[in-house]
């Protein structure tokens, strides 16, 4: 080739495709590989089309000899397999300090088992997270980059000039070592599930409990999206809520109600269960889409359960209030929550995180964007180490403030019959989060009762661990016990 390229991508879907326009955009060339080749072809012809500095590759050898060393290749595939298939054809055709980057969802224990493999020959392996879809591809995502710390340097640049910027600051810096950055964008991915649920169940409350249409609800999204929810999904379920069919009735009244989903949300609720951590928002979204799936069972048991059939009463404007500062309540729970997963997972693996960092990488670009965000970023300025978002002194005076009427908009759901999962779970972690003496001393006795598992006493120091014979016939040989 007569020229070599900054930049290699494989990977030609619409983010593949979308991210190469953007890193061109800003001044960099780059060469591109598909596995179905036409694919180059077809991207070369059409989107491409006219740029100079976008090159096509028919072959991983081709795009490896067109590239300047240190190489820089970042793959767009598929999760799982696909990355792992994908290095196996790259790695003959690499030399020691090249670096590949894997941009895709991957599940951050394999990411931190590939960085670990690719050092051992000398490569430098970056896992990545890339938030805001289409648009944020094309035009400025947020990106969460970790891995090998010596690979930041070869690719801040490109990455930071193609991010999108908050205030004027890219909306990527690096996150840390091995599985960071993913670990990083599967909380993310997490936290947008539960924003999305929160969402979700703000407009069945308003349509099902209060009979309002999709034009009116639009109206209330978007005047929620001129203050504290001003966000990204806030603005475009007021979109949404205004679209219009070619027959002229709303839009999304014809879309079935089944939910689907790629894994991270899960994948956030198992790495909570594994540290022990309390995320029990995004964990009822999890489970929401997973009863949204259950179509045909829920339209017999609708036929067959009956709960209570009245529609709301009363300031239909009062109760649109309570709902409003109810979802910023629970909003909060569910970022705290977020970032208690984070803080363990760091203390696990080792990982230095910047947590007001993470919310500056979260402000633009990505789906979660919000004005909320900065809010977060206020409060570990103030504090580094904060340990939990609900004792910041912004977030805890708003708590006090929307305290009431975030009981009030759960109260009425319940009495009418409507299910908010994450709203009452949220108001529950509230709950048990600043209860001070909670019932599991009542759990501790029975399970030393039916199982021997020891208890610790209120009058003896911490670790120090006691059986009682309850019945007098069980003995005093107890079982091992740990705990989450």
């Amino acid at each position: 080739m007569d020229q070599l390229s900054d930049f290699g991508l494989i990977g030609l879907a619409v983010m593949g495709q979308n991210l190469v326009l953007n890193i061109a955009d800003h001044g960099y060339s780059v060469i591109v590989f598909n596995r179905t080749t036409t694919v180059v072809d077809e991207f070369l012809r059409d989107a491409a089309r006219g740029r100079a500095t976008i090159r096509g590759a028919h072959s991983i050898e081709e795009l490896v000899a067109g590239l300047k060393r240190p190489r820089k290749i970042m793959l767009l595939v598929k999760a799982g397999d696909p990355v792992d298939q994908t290095i196996a054809l790259l790695l003959p055709h690499l030399q020691a300090g090249d670096c590949i980057i894997d941009g895709g969802n991957s599940h951050f224990p394999d990411t931190i088992r590939r960085a670990k493999s690719l050092a051992e020959k000398g490569l430098l392996f970056v896992g990545t997270g890339v938030s805001g879809g289409e648009e944020g591809a094309r035009h400025g995502p947020s990106i969460m980059p970790g891995g090998d710390p010596r690979a930041w340097p070869l690719v801040k640049e490109i990455f930071q000039s193609i991010a999108a910027k908050a205030d004027g600051v890219p909306c990527c810096d690096w996150v840390g070592e091995d599985g960071a950055g993913h670990y990083v964008k599967m909380v993310h991915n997490g936290i947008e599930y539960g924003d999305l649920q929160l969402i979700g169940e703000a407009y069945q409350f308003m349509r099902d409990g209060m009979g309002m249409g999709a034009a009116e609800m639009h109206e209330v999204f978007a005047d929620w999206n001129k203050g504290e929810l001003d966000s990204y999904l806030i603005q475009i379920t007021a979109d949404i809520l205004a679209h219009k069919d070619e027959d002229g009735q709303p839009l999304v009244d014809k879309i079935l109600d089944t939910a689907g989903q790629k894994g991270t949300g899960k994948w956030t609720t198992v790495s909570a269960l594994d540290q022990g951590m309390p995320v029990t928002l995004i964990g009822e979204a999890v489970f929401a889409r997973c009863l949204s799936a259950m179509k045909d069972e829920r339209v017999h048991a609708s036929q067959v359960l009956k709960g209570p059939a009245a529609k709301m009463k009363g300031n239909r404007k009062a109760i649109i209030e309570d709902l409003r500062q109810g979802l910023l309540a629970s909003k909060i729970v569910s970022y705290a929550q977020g970032y208690m997963l984070l803080r363990e997972a760091a203390a696990e693996h080792h990982w230095n995180l910047n947590y007001g960092g993470i919310a500056l990488m979260w402000r633009g670009g990505c789906i979660i964007r919000s004005v909320f965000l900065g809010r977060i970023k206020e409060a570990f300025d103030r504090n580094p180490g904060l340990t939990n978002l609900l004792l910041d002194p912004y977030f805890l005076q708003v708590m006090e403030r929307c305290q009431d009427p975030w009981r009030r908009a759960v109260a009425a759901a319940f009495q009418h019959g409507i299910p908010v999962p994450a709203f009452s779970t949220a108001l529950a972690f509230f709950d048990g989060y600043r209860t001070a003496r909670l019932p599991a001393n009542l759990l501790q006795a029975q399970r030393d009762y039916f199982g021997a598992h020891t208890y610790e006493r209120l009058d003896s120091p911490r670790g120090k661990f006691f059986h009682t014979n309850w019945t007098g016939e069980g003995g005093n040989v107890s079982s091992r016990t740990y705990n989450a």
